[in-house]
């Protein structure tokens, strides 16, 4: 039996979030999460790719020749990440600065091919936005957790604004590469608690 749209859209909040239960795209997550800025903006840019490229692959999914299906996936996708990347550097430069190789890599990122073949080649292009939609939306809010609680203990600030004041010191490690392990660890063991009860 066929999902319904908002069941399509919320599967990637909490069933199939994909840093936490579906263990993708754990390259920008580690390495972008330094502060919640940077974590929000890529998955933004990830997940204008997805709903682009799920919406485009689903038009085209019964014209696009099966042998070659993954190279026009990739084409697709590298098409709209170029739009993001031109769109960051008009109007979000600092930010695109900040995340550098990381919006060009979106092309590999595994969450967005991942979901062109696994769900938009096979579906309308309805569910294959809201899931594009419900995908992106999980892994910006991934990464924006992430991003927050490693800011927070890192650098005492949430947003570039201190939390804490003076007086604290922060756990510089968390914006570190260590601190991305240590962090990701900590919220998988919090994902599995709250899932188990």
């Amino acid at each position: 039996m066929a999902k319904s749209l908002t069941q399509e859209f919320v599967k990637g909040l909490w069933e199939e979030l994909p840093p936490f239960r579906l263990v993708l795209g754990l390259c920008p997550v580690l390495a972008v999460t330094t502060t919640a800025k940077n974590g929000i903006g890529m998955g933004i840019a990830t997940t204008f790719v997805l709903l682009c490229s799920n919406m485009l692959i689903s038009l085209l999914r019964n014209i696009i020749p099966q042998k070659i299906r993954i190279a026009c996936f990739i084409t697709i996708i590298a098409t709209f990440v170029t739009v993001v990347e031109f769109l960051m550097k008009a109007y979000t430069y600092p930010l695109y600065l900040t995340l550098g190789i990381f919006i060009p890599l979106i092309v590999v990122n595994c969450i967005v091919l991942g979901r062109a073949e696994a769900f938009a080649c096979k579906n309308g292009v309805a569910h294959s936005l809201a899931d594009g939609l419900g995908i992106g939306l999980g892994f910006t809010l991934s990464l924006g957790v992430l991003g927050s609680f490693r800011e927070v203990l890192g650098a005492g600030t949430f947003f570039g604004h201190s939390v804490f004041g003076a007086a604290f010191q922060p756990f510089t490690f968390m914006v570190e590469a260590p601190g991305a392990f240590i962090g990701l660890g900590i919220l998988l063991c919090l994902m599995n608690i709250v899932s188990s009860k």
